[in-house]
């Protein structure tokens, strides 16, 4: 574990998404600490949501220039429960599922572990589409996110 220093406490909203799955998508995450507020959003042309909610977090853990504690809020199941549940057997098993299967979005997987390991990481879950504030808002950069890409052509 890397030493995390004592500054407040990173509070992170993320969010992935397509439009078919797979299909375009796109992911956002909402930052914040303090008074100091960042918004992150990307996409891809082809692509699944479960990879964009991957993508979302590993954006915004890379972003923190520095070892923090941080609360990263998401309203995927896959997300939080792969990170703080099913990695550990992943691993042992050289990536591959209990039914020894490779596992998908190994990639991601691999980087997500990588960047939760310079962080002090609680991994919370929030029911999407429930009217909370935080995942609404990286809802509205995954949509921002994907209607950038699509005008683009």
């Amino acid at each position: 574990m890397t030493e995390v220093n004592s500054d407040p406490q990173v509070i992170i909203y993320t969010d992935g998404g397509c439009r078919g799955n797979p299909g375009p998508g796109g992911w956002g995450a909402l930052m914040s600490s303090g008074p100091h507020e960042k918004a992150l959003k990307g996409a891809e042309a082809s692509t699944t949501n479960n990879r964009m909610e991957l993508t979302a977090a590993i954006m915004a853990l890379r972003e923190l220039k520095r070892p923090c504690r941080v609360a990263l809020w998401t309203d995927s199941e896959y997300l939080r429960k792969g990170i703080t549940e099913w990695i550990h057997g992943w691993i042992k098993r050289g990536w591959k599922t209990a039914a020894r299967q490779p596992v998908k979005n190994a990639d991601l997987w691999r980087a997500l572990h990588e960047q939760s390991l310079r962080h002090d990481v609680e991994w919370h879950w929030v029911k999407g589409h429930s009217g909370h504030p935080g995942n609404e808002a990286a809802d509205r950069l995954v949509n921002e996110a994907i209607d950038d890409l699509l005008e683009k052509g």
